[in-house]
């Protein structure tokens, strides 16, 4: 570029550094706007396809207006928030933490678990209190939640497979892999109360099992 012409409003260069700028913040505000409108849609939809989820007895799959769309899962990031209290949250920062180092696979496997114990008789209704449940006792039932340590998610990919298979899950879009597992455990330690359960499948590094009868303990 040439030497800036003068204007009575100032240099060109000048005009178009602040008209550039200017765009960019709009831009921006505009992004930042569409995001959270995103991620209200995707709150408000994870409720109500939770609350169907634990209601016993409603079994028809969600219409295309409730189903929860990719951008809206990927648009709910409530990073330093607290306390946690949306169902997609909740559930992405289960798989994350419970199985970031698993295929794909093992993380829907992880997702199917705490979609079994929504609503089942023993467990609360609602995701968030699922996966917090125990720690009035100090000994939470998923130990990322009560480990002490930070919780938000550090790797951004693994997290956004997390975010995405959450969303399927509340779509009611994935398969079960566990047999109806409500319990895991690592394969590398060996639980005591592995043996009061019936095994029902292996899935990467990790282990599930169901209560004889159906009934949780």
């Amino acid at each position: 570029m040439g030497p800036c012409l003068s204007h009575p409003g100032g240099s060109i260069c000048q005009i178009w550094v602040t008209t550039c700028l200017a765009t960019i913040l709009l831009l921006g505000q505009a992004n930042a706007a569409d995001r959270a409108q995103k991620a209200e849609a995707a709150e408000s939809k994870a409720g109500v396809l939770e609350q169907n989820a634990a209601a016993e007895g409603v079994k028809a799959l969600p219409s295309p207006s409730e189903i929860i769309t990719k951008t809206e899962a990927q648009a709910v990031d409530p990073i330093g928030e607290e306390p946690l209290n949306d169902a997609i949250t909740c559930l992405s920062r289960t798989i994350y933490w419970e199985a970031r180092s698993e295929s794909a696979t093992g993380m829907e496997a992880i997702a199917n678990v705490v979609m079994n114990r929504l609503g089942h008789e023993g467990f609360p209704k609602t995701i968030c209190k699922v996966v917090m449940q125990g720690r009035e006792q100090g000994a939470c039932q998923f130990s990322w939640w009560c480990d002490g340590r930070t919780d938000d998610a550090k790797d951004d990919k693994s997290y956004a497979i997390a975010k995405e298979i959450a969303r399927k899950a509340l779509n009611r879009q994935l398969t079960d892999r566990t047999g109806g597992a409500l319990y895991f455990h690592q394969r590398k330690v060996n639980p005591s109360w592995s043996n009061e359960y019936i095994k029902t499948v292996e899935v990467g590094g990790v282990v599930f099992y169901k209560p004889h009868g159906g009934v949780a303990k």
